[in-house]
């Protein structure tokens, strides 16, 4: 205890007192937890969630597919391992993928076994933490998303709160104190042979460039057990936000603050910066966060308007756009058919995600702009002038003008603009094409 005042000192980090005391009561109901994580029902469902998940294999190289077979001739060994603390975690395979606006992201894949395992203590840890959780946090929680994250943004909002702070963690799940979570999780959690195995996930190696590389800090991302640690770190910054009586919402790392005047929220990004970094031991990425009105915002894909309902960002739009770019590239040697079966599932979900946003206008130009890629496609597969007049023609464009488009000198992009091109390649003939119209599914 820190003398005059109500924090907690604890070697790596400081804690509020009403925090910790409410955490106490937890320690002896789980004095015996790890039989709870390895009952061969837990075990089971475990197996199920992992199969489900599918993903590739780890540095061992056994599939999702061998892992049910293993699992059947093996769970005894399991158990029995589990419940002596002889279970030995094998290091992650690195795998890099590109991110959105440049760099790459770091994922750790663990073996299929060591999936097994973490998602039979997911399961355990999450029935006791879950409830325990702040009403602001909707990441990574059963019977909770994102857009319910986006519709209480919303509507805090259209109350008034018409200023946000955009908080962004530097690589949150890179930075994450070892020391610092075991503490947090020893608080609640009163058998040790769970903790020292959650100790070894996080400690694991990482498999790069055929040497493995020793994990000081962080949680894998790519593991099932990190989206729970990561929950357990921010829920101590829910609790700070609530006590301050903050309007927020926290969608796994990503954190907005909604208040009602400039001058408020400047002040309201010092406090929790400080707080953040200092009492927590994590960074926040000065570059990224923010103060901003809602129409500027990017979370979770959306921004938010003046009267609080939710749009659609401008990023968002951006990434989209380049995705499509990218599939209809005229080089790429498919069928006009094929094409059209790679975009629609993309198109599909891209909508389904981004449904509650007010975009009509914006949908109308984004898919006139496709339909125009496509064209350029479509006609480019004609190869020649006689191609692209036979083509048109079989679209009941008068051989004249089929026949001046198609000896036109304008390019690809110019020509799929001419009328005898629109004409033909109409929203009749794309719609008979199978394509997926953005705009006759929008709400």
């Amino acid at each position: 205890m820190v003398k005059g005042t109500d924090v907690f000192s604890a070697g790596s980090g400081l804690v509020r007192c009403e925090w910790l005391s409410r955490c106490r009561k937890e320690r002896a109901l789980t004095q015996d937890l790890m039989s709870e994580i390895a009952n061969l029902k837990n075990l089971e469902t475990a197996l199920r969630k992992v199969m489900s998940n599918k993903g590739s294999a780890g540095i061992d190289g056994m599939s999702v597919e061998e892992l049910k077979a293993w699992f059947s001739t093996h769970y005894r060994e399991l158990q029995q391992q589990l419940m002596t603390n002889t279970y030995q975690v094998t290091a992650v395979k690195e795998v890099l993928i590109p991110k959105p606006n440049g760099g790459k992201r770091q994922l750790g894949i663990p073996t299929v076994k060591d999936r097994l395992v973490q998602q039979a203590i997911s399961q355990a840890l999450s029935k006791r933490y879950d409830s325990t959780f702040s009403d602001h946090s909707y990441g990574f929680r059963p019977q909770r998303n994102a857009h319910q994250a986006l519709h209480k943004a919303g509507e805090y909002v259209a109350g008034g709160k018409n200023w946000i702070v955009d908080i962004d963690l530097a690589k949150f799940f890179d930075q994450v104190n070892h020391d610092r979570l075991l503490w947090q999780l020893s608080t609640r959690i009163g058998d040790k042979k769970v903790l020292k195995l959650i100790g070894k996930f996080l400690r694991t190696g990482m498999l790069s460039g055929g040497m493995i590389s020793q994990r000081v800090k962080g949680t894998p991302q790519g593991s099932p057990l990190s989206p729970l640690l990561s929950n357990i770190v921010l829920d101590e910054l829910d609790k700070e936000l609530e006590r301050r009586g903050h309007c927020f919402v926290r969608y796994a790392d990503d954190i907005i603050i909604m208040v009602g005047s400039e001058l408020a929220s400047e002040r309201v990004m010092k406090s929790l910066s400080d707080f953040i970094e200092n009492r927590m031991r994590l960074k926040i990425n000065k570059e990224k966060s923010r103060v901003i009105r809602p129409n500027q915002l990017n979370f979770l894909g959306y921004s938010i308007l003046m009267d609080g309902s939710l749009g659609l960002s401008r990023k968002s739009e951006r990434r989209f756009k380049a995705k499509l770019k990218q599939l209809t590239k005229r080089n790429r040697g498919i069928s006009f058919e094929q094409l059209i079966g790679e975009l629609n599932p993309v198109l599909r979900g891209w909508l389904n995600y981004f449904k509650y946003a007010k975009m009509r206008s914006r949908l109308s130009k984004i898919e006139a702009w496709l339909r125009r890629k496509l064209r350029c496609y479509r006609l480019k597969q004609c190869k020649r002038a006689l191609g692209i007049a036979r083509f048109l023609t079989k679209l009941d464009v008068p051989w004249g003008r089929s026949w001046t488009a198609a000896g036109s000198s304008k390019g690809w992009f110019r020509l799929s603009m001419t009328h005898a091109v629109h004409e033909g390649m109409n929203l009749k003939w794309f719609k008979e094409m199978g394509l997926y119209s953005l705009t006759a599914n929008y709400g």
